[in-house]
This record gives structure tokens, sequence and C-alpha cells, in this order.
């Protein structure tokens, strides 16, 4: 379980849904910004500095909830530490290694795994059951980003070789199916704002350490410029703070599970950001596979939310 959400949050009727349609948009755009920066911005150093960012802009904010919240948060540090790990510090510093070292079609494959990763630990871990018709609506969405990846010709899919990216790639999925879990089924009882900012703090200084080492004895930095500092506001803004923030919310309200399958529209949208700011075409798999999305996604997500059994 998520944090405790109250206020305002919690009385907006699909606010989780739009969060978490815009949720994928933001990693979307994450992923296609990554891609023309991570040679000028080292993997751990692009990870450590959208955080840092993230936590100068959440702090006057968020720290007098922290500060009023201290009980419940030293109770639940075990816990915050844990989710922290998997999701701050672990999952976009693995996926920007990924991309050093293995193409972009095998990042957006693995990538599209991590709703499946989320429903078995979720089967595993919580007990969650999904219905046959479900498992169709998933099927659909997958077979869409198929589509959408290989662009109409299945050789792209048949024909990958194995990179160390891959590895990595699998390292990062299952952190954040396994983040994911845990955070429905850790159940820390603190607003969303002072949850989000614990999370980022804590995240952070598991992060640190790995990258001073990586400074110190491996890639020494990077000159920052315009170039660079703009990238890195986008990272700490949106798939940072609004992103996560959505996720956490949304998984509150209507599932691991179901908060996956929202996943599935992130090759749509980086396809059509690549097409807008990278000049790469939209072509019929992109419609065709975007509509498969999401058929499934609304096939799936419509049986969740009647099949309570299971989830909270």
């Amino acid at each position: 379980m998520a944090a405790k959400n109250t206020g305002f949050l919690s009385q907006v009727p699909g606010l989780a849904y739009f969060g978490l349609i815009l949720t994928p948009l933001f990693w979307a755009g994450n992923a296609v910004v990554a891609r023309g920066t991570v040679e000028h911005i080292p993997p751990l150093s692009m990870s450590f500095w959208r955080w840092i960012i993230a936590l100068a802009l959440l702090l006057p904010f968020g720290l007098p909830g922290i500060w009023h919240h201290r009980q419940v948060i030293r109770l639940h540090l075990g816990s915050m530490l844990a989710l922290a790990t998997f999701s701050v510090a672990a999952f976009n510093s693995l996926l920007y290694y990924a991309a050093l070292t293995t193409t972009a079609t095998n990042i957006a494959l693995f990538n599209s795994t991590i709703p499946i990763f989320i429903a078995l630990l979720a089967w595993l871990l919580l007990g969650d059951r999904t219905r046959p018709i479900q498992a169709l609506g998933i099927g659909l969405a997958i077979l869409g980003i198929l589509t959408v990846i290989a662009q109409g010709d299945m050789s792209v899919l048949t024909n990958l070789q194995a990179q160390p990216g891959d590895l990595i790639m699998i390292a990062a999925v299952f952190s954040w199916g396994l983040f994911s879990v845990l955070l429905r089924r850790q159940s820390v009882p603190l607003p969303p704002l002072t949850f989000l900012t614990t999370q980022i703090l804590l995240g952070t200084v598991v992060l640190f350490p790995f990258f001073l080492i990586d400074v110190l004895f491996f890639s020494g930095g990077f000159e920052l410029s315009q170039a660079t500092a703009l990238p890195l506001l986008y990272f700490a803004i949106f798939p940072g703070i609004l992103a996560y923030g959505f996720w956490n919310h949304g998984v509150h309200k209507i599932g691991p599970a179901n908060a996956a399958i929202f996943m599935y529209l992130t090759p749509v949208f980086a396809s059509a950001l690549a097409s807008v700011f990278l000049g790469e075409s939209l072509g019929m798999p992109h419609i065709i596979g975007g509509a498969l999305i999401l058929a499934g996604l609304l096939l799936a997500t419509r049986v969740g939310q009647r099949q309570p059994a299971g989830q909270k």
C-alpha cells in the first residue's frame, strides 16, 4: 500500500487515472531526452543530480511535513528505505547505464515487461488474481507494444542479441516491479507530499556513495552548461517529482497490477515524441500498435475495477 492519501488528492474522482496517463508521457520524455544526453552526462551523475534538483524544489514544501511526521517516518524507516532504494536510487540509474551498452529497441522491450513483473510479484506477495479477460487485455497491450517496437518488421524482435545492457535492464524492471508491489504492501500513513519528499531524500542518500565513487574513480563527472542543465531540470520535475507522485497515488488507489497497465502507453508516447523532436516518422505500425494498447488498457482496467478480490 502506498502512503496514506488525505485531502484534495483522495477526493478527486479520476485523478489517479489522469495521473497514470501523464506518468508514461513523462517517462517517454525521460527516455527521449536521456538518449541524447547520456554520452555527455555519466549515468550516475544524471541520476544523482536529477534527484538533488528535485529535492531542492520539494524541500521548502515537504520539510514541514517531514518534521511533523518524524515519529511515523522513524517507525517505518526500514520500509521507506527499501522503497527509496528500489525506485529513486536503482531504477533510473540502471536504465541510464543500460543505455550505454544496449539498443533503444532492447530497452523498449524490457521496459514493456514491467507490468508482467508487477503482476507476477503482486500474485506472489499480495495474492492478487488475474481473470482471463484481464489476461486478454494484457495480451492485446503486449501485442500492441511489439507492433510499435518492430515497426512492421518482426525480424527486429527475432534477431535481438544480448548485450550487457540487457542484463542491466532486467535488473531495472525487476527493481521497479518490486518497488510498485512493496509500495502497496508497506503501509506508511503519511500525506503524499511528505511521503514523496522523504522517498527522494532517502533515495539520494543511498545513491550518493555510488555517485561519489563514480566521479572520483571512473567518469570524472561532467561540465555544467545549458545543454546539460536543461535535461537535468526536465528529469527532476517531470519524470522525477510529478511522475513519482502520480505513480504513488495511482498504485494506492487502484493497485499495482492495474496501475502497471498504463505503462503500455510509454512506447506510444515515446514514438510520438521521437517523431516531433527527432524527426522520426510515425507510420501505420504506430497507429495499429497504439490502438491495440489502448484497447488492452481499457479492457484490463475496467475488469480490474470490478474485481476487488486480493486488492485493497
